[in-house]
């Protein structure tokens, strides 16, 4: 896996797209808080969609793109309330066990959205295709563009306005690796 190419092809467009995409991420971000987090996966569905458009088609991140995927609505919400409740109750035994649930539904889990929005993938398959292609190939590298992604947007995150660039730049770079990942994947 190229990791380096993934993270200068993330940089570059995030730096020749940053307005549209700090407009999308920042109305992304505001609806997530005016819903107390109950359109955050559906949207994020729709911001995925919308970025991985971006990096094949060069095509400009658009608002309306968020909910472009509205019929995902129930089976991420209820996936999203499964994971939290599963890493809350981590949480609750120790710190370790959460930290633990947490790190292994992403891992597992990382490109499962793009699965669905691109491959018009169910939960179960996509939940099962993104664990194959996590597990295939070199752990160590899916472990590194786990931790990429999770610290590219810790950093954002120290600093809300940090977010807005932080947030499509990690999106972009999964989705770079999702991409070459997908490439090996048979149709369907």
């Amino acid at each position: 896996m190229k990791l380096k190419l993934h993270l200068e092809t993330a940089w570059e467009l995030t730096l020749e797209f940053v307005a549209p995409l700090i407009i999308v991420t920042l109305v992304m971000f505001a609806i997530w808080f005016g819903t107390l987090g109950i359109m955050a996966p559906v949207t994020l569905a729709g911001y995925t969609h919308s970025l991985l458009r971006l990096t094949r088609e060069g095509r400009d991140p658009r608002v309306r793109d968020l909910f472009t995927h509205l019929n995902l609505f129930l089976p991420l919400f209820g996936f999203a309330m499964l994971i939290a409740a599963a890493a809350l109750a981590g949480f609750a035994f120790l710190v370790f066990p959460g930290i633990v649930v947490t790190l292994l539904v992403t891992f597992l889990c990382l490109f499962v959205l793009p699965l669905m929005t691109d491959r018009n993938m169910g939960l179960l398959a996509a939940i099962r295709q993104s664990a194959v292609m996590a597990t295939r190939g070199s752990l160590i590298e899916h472990a590194a563009v786990v931790l990429i992604t999770i610290g590219i947007v810790a950093l954002g995150s120290s600093v809300f306005i940090g977010s807005l660039f932080t947030q499509p730049l990690a999106t972009i770079f999964c989705l770079c690796v999702y991409s070459e990942k997908a490439l090996s994947l048979s149709p369907g």
